[in-house]
């Protein structure tokens, strides 16, 4: 029989009996069986696995099995001795009470095969597409946005112990699969430097003996790496990811001069998003993000937030830390679109807005976008007594924008800028600008040209324009509150269910991690509304809750 014919078995009679005695005022495990079936199906995962082989532990079971480990926060092993003890799990899963479970390593092998076939985020599709038909969902619901940092299953390393740990890493993995040309290419001293673990506490502590040392390690790297790109080297060593993490590290930090070895010095390096912080997640990146520094992943969470539904985690996103919220927000309402679950309106704050989502999201998915935006930010602005862009009247059609004394101006050009978005270019005459009587309200230039301006697309201009006139208004600011419950949803993430801190290697398995704790939070939200629980408020202190405008 393959694991497309497989029916879901029901619960055992008897466990059913023993479950009911031992819970008898109801339990989460119990009421999930109840209320939405066993949720997940054999044939979901049917081509993650070959047709002959041996037999496997029911993949819909290992998949609820790995919701209801991150529902409880268990280790595999722990998750493992559960369902061989726990009698609500036994319910869940339609086990026998004398079933003897499986091994806790089939965790880790499944949670394998669901990356590498891409099918992670099932575990939350199945689970949002059974509450859409049990009407838990709200068609073209409210939604909102928030996101949270992610640190990575590694140490944090300064620059002297990171560039000794990747070349340490390298000769550990060489030396497991070419132990004898490790030997002959290494030097007797190699032994003392790199056969444990490169730790500050072992390090020089005087700096210049740390450089002395730092230019060492670069040294013995570039030697290892001519030796395994020399001719006479098996092509195959080359393509060891340790070793081309060698190979790009050294890129980073060190250059040829001739024939010496040099450090590069910190402005020579890469920015952010292309340094390797860790020879062990060579896609973790290093951020500080106002007082907050990390290195590993970010999180960005959408959740409905309806006012007579619960509220459900629709969607999640996990990226490398240096992604800007701004480069998700068209994947998050792609992903939503795609499974039907775009919403009405759409709240997040100003890090995920632009005036490209202004004018696009609601053409593509019909959803309003309630967000500030980004204020002006020129000095006329900001001195509130000059005239900014706000000031000018653009006449599209003709190409021309007139100041507020009346004159047009004399150049207009279309261009890109340095990221590729489409930007107007426009500037008044000289002639006109220098007798100006508010010349001083208008421009500082002293160079020999007069006021110049750098404008968006028609469409996303009127768009951005409108949208910072807009938030200025009490009634936008009311509105615009809703988003603020998306807060609580990150602390109860953090606090509750370890959302900042990944138990896995690289992007995809974070990202299968993050998918596994929306689940099981959106679990935990149906647990509180079948039993009528009501939901949390956004706080309000007693003295804020004196404000007229709050009341």
């Amino acid at each position: 029989m393959t694991l497309h014919s497989q029916p879901v078995p029901p619960v055992p009679e008897q466990t059913a009996q023993v479950a009911r005695a031992a819970f008898p005022k109801g339990n989460l495990y119990l009421r999930l069986r109840d209320e939405l079936g066993s949720l997940y199906k054999d044939e979901m995962f049917a081509e993650l696995y070959p047709i002959r082989g041996q037999s496997t532990f029911s993949p819909w079971r290992l998949a609820l099995i790995t919701v209801m480990q991150f529902l409880d926060n268990l280790s595999d092993r722990q998750a493992a001795d559960a369902v061989r003890a726990r009698i609500d799990w036994k319910y869940a899963l339609s086990l026998d009470l004398t079933d003897s479970g499986f091994d806790y390593s089939v965790l880790s092998e499944f949670r394998a095969r669901l990356v590498t076939g891409g099918l992670e985020a099932e575990l939350l599709h199945r689970l949002l597409e059974e509450c859409q038909s049990q009407g838990l969902i709200k068609s073209r619901s409210k939604q909102r946005t928030d996101s949270t940092h992610v640190l990575g299953a590694i140490r944090d390393l300064n620059r002297y112990e990171h560039v000794g740990e990747v070349l340490r890493h390298a000769l550990n993995d060489l030396a497991t699969v070419a132990p004898e040309w490790v030997k002959q290419v290494v030097r007797a001293d190699w032994y003392e430097r790199y056969s444990t673990r490169i730790e500050s506490t072992r390090l020089p502590s005087k700096q210049s003996e740390l450089q002395a040392w730092l230019l060492q390690v670069g040294q013995d790297g570039h030697h290892l790496l001519a030796q395994i790109y020399a001719d006479a080297t098996p092509d195959w060593m080359q393509q060891i990811p340790a070793v081309e993490c060698l190979r790009q590290v050294w890129v980073q930090h060190y250059y040829l001069e001739g024939t010496q070895v040099r450090t590069r010095k910190r402005e020579e390096m890469p920015p952010c998003d292309k340094m390797i912080e860790s020879p062990y997640d060579v896609e973790a990146r290093h951020r500080t993000k106002r007082s907050t520094h990390w290195t590993g992943y970010c999180v960005h969470l959408t959740e409905t937030c309806e006012d007579d539904y619960p509220n459900l985690i629709t969607n999640v996103e996990t990226t490398t830390a240096t992604v800007a919220d701004v480069e998700v927000t068209f994947d998050i309402h792609e992903s939503l679109a795609t499974r039907d679950l775009s919403p009405s309106e759409h709240y997040f704050d100003t890090a995920y807005n632009s005036s490209e989502h202004l004018v696009h999201i609601p053409i593509l998915y019909g959803t309003s976008i309630i967000a500030p935006v980004l204020p002006d930010v020129t000095w006329q602005a900001r001195a509130q007594t000059g005239y900014d862009l706000s000031h000018f009247t653009i006449d599209w059609q003709n190409q021309q924008v007139t100041c507020p004394q009346g004159q047009v101006t004399s150049r207009w050009s279309e261009k890109l800028d340095p990221d590729g978005q489409d930007r107007i270019s426009v500037r008044f005459s000289y002639q006109h600008c220098q007798n100006c009587s508010v010349r001083a309200e208008c421009t500082t230039t002293k160079s020999q040209q007069g006021r110049a301006l750098n404008l968006l697309p028609q469409a996303q201009h009127e768009a951005l324009q409108a949208a910072r006139q807009a938030q200025t208004t009490l009634e936008f600011q009311k509105q615009y509150a809703r988003r603020a419950g998306v807060e609580g949803t990150i602390s109860q993430g953090t606090h509750a269910f370890d959302l900042r801190r990944s138990r896995y290697i690289g992007l995809a398995k974070t990202h299968l991690q993050e998918i596994a704790t929306a689940t099981a939070m959106n679990v935990v939200r149906l647990w509180h509304w079948w039993n009528e629980i009501p939901k949390a408020q956004t706080r309000t202190s007693r003295f804020a809750a004196l404000n007229p405008e709050i009341a």
